[in-house]
């Protein structure tokens, strides 16, 4: 017997009771939903604190136009924040990495940010953050499986 709370991936819910009308659906992603979310959040968050959020992006490229790494966050008040760092396979071990996040940190400087925030898995690159002077603030252990999330900062 199914349990009849059950939700089949991307077709609605037609057996949860509902608060108000709507239909309930869960999917594998959804970039329209993702945006809006982000534009919704960004507004609460500006208009409760009444300090607007910034996005910041870094990005090197080769001569020939192709993307060597990049970096997408943000900036909030005195504060910047790393949401993704990605560098190239073949480019890695070569300051790509080092020269993405001082460039970050330095327009994060000139936005009047005082620190940088980021978090990055065990199995990704803490001791890469750690060896530019980031502090570990802390940890949730077992994300994924055996490794951990940690998180950290770094006062500029």
């Amino acid at each position: 017997m199914t349990n009849p709370h059950t939700i089949n991936r991307n077709t609605p819910d037609t057996t949860a009771p509902t608060h108000g009308a709507g239909t309930l659906s869960v999917g594998d992603g959804d970039e329209e939903l993702d945006r809006r979310l982000d534009a919704e959040l960004t507004a609460f968050n500006t208009r409760a604190t009444g300090i607007p959020v910034t996005e910041l992006t870094v990005r090197i490229t080769d001569a020939d136009g192709e993307l060597l790494g990049g970096l997408s966050g943000w900036n909030w008040g005195r504060c910047g924040g790393i949401e993704m760092l990605w560098v190239r396979e073949d480019t890695r071990g070569q300051g790509v990495g080092a020269r993405l996040i001082a460039a970050a940190e330095e327009e994060a400087r000139a936005r009047g940010c005082a620190q940088m925030i980021v978090s990055s898995f065990t199995f990704q690159a803490p001791p890469f953050y750690a060896g530019l002077g980031y502090r570990e603030t802390g940890r949730i252990e077992g994300l994924p499986g055996g490794h951990a999330d940690v998180s950290f900062v770094k006062e500029l």
